[in-house]
């Protein structure tokens, strides 16, 4: 489980998000990072026996830095106030679909997971297969359970039909998407509990049918 100040972290970080308070509360940040990298180890231990693929990753190749990107971004911000973990084959960077732990104190926390943004030929072919393997596809998604913890596939939209495909396509929603992704709200409270692992990954096994499908296009 995390610890809660792990949470406090975050919420102070969110207040207070500068170099010299950052600097100064340095050593708060080292312990909140050692605590949620020893949390992404235990989901990564408890993902080997969902997925054995997935046991040989390192925290490392799965942990996102806190250290934001501003080039191009209005918000100048150095830090996220947040912490995330993707679990995926061959790490965070890879093209394949896979799971995602996000913590965010404030209500904003969630375990996900499918494909954000992928290249244009992954993509491409990810379309391919719902559109050749629709009914399977919906079936994965149709779920009781998945649709109790997910509601429904989510991703920005094209606003157009993609080339090679018509609008009276029964799959034409979903080929649309720019990604594909599922999410499950996590409470403050629930992430600080001792079933949080046991939670995340429950989530995780409802969401795998999904991500094999995804990936299934990606393989060759």
């Amino acid at each position: 489980m995390l610890q809660r100040s792990t949470l406090k972290f975050l919420k102070d970080l969110r207040l207070h998000n500068n170099k010299p308070w950052f600097d100064d509360n340095r050593a708060q940040y080292q312990q909140a990072k050692e605590d949620f990298e020893s949390l992404v180890q235990q989901i990564i231990d408890g993902l080997a026996k969902i997925d054995p693929a997935l046991g040989s990753l390192q925290v490392k190749d799965c942990v996102f830095r806190i250290y934001k990107d501003v080039r191009f971004s209005k918000d100048k911000t150095p830090y996220k106030a947040n912490m995330g973990a993707s679990f995926s084959k061959g790490g965070k960077k890879s093209p394949y679909a896979g799971y995602y732990f996000h913590l965010e104190p404030g209500g904003n926390s969630f375990a996900g997971g499918g494909i954000w943004m992928p290249e244009a030929p992954v993509l491409k072919k990810m379309r391919q297969e719902i559109d050749y393997n629709f009914p399977e596809f919906e079936s994965i998604i149709g779920q009781k359970e998945f649709i109790r913890l997910f509601g429904k596939v989510n991703g920005d939209s094209l606003k157009t039909v993609p080339q090679g495909y018509h609008e009276d396509n029964p799959a034409i929603a979903y080929i649309k998407l720019k990604s594909l992704i599922v999410s499950h709200h996590v409470p403050d409270e629930a992430a600080i509990q001792p079933t949080i692992v046991r939670d995340i990954l429950r989530t995780f096994a409802t969401m795998q049918p999904f991500i094999n499908f995804l990936n299934s296009a990606l393989h060759e």
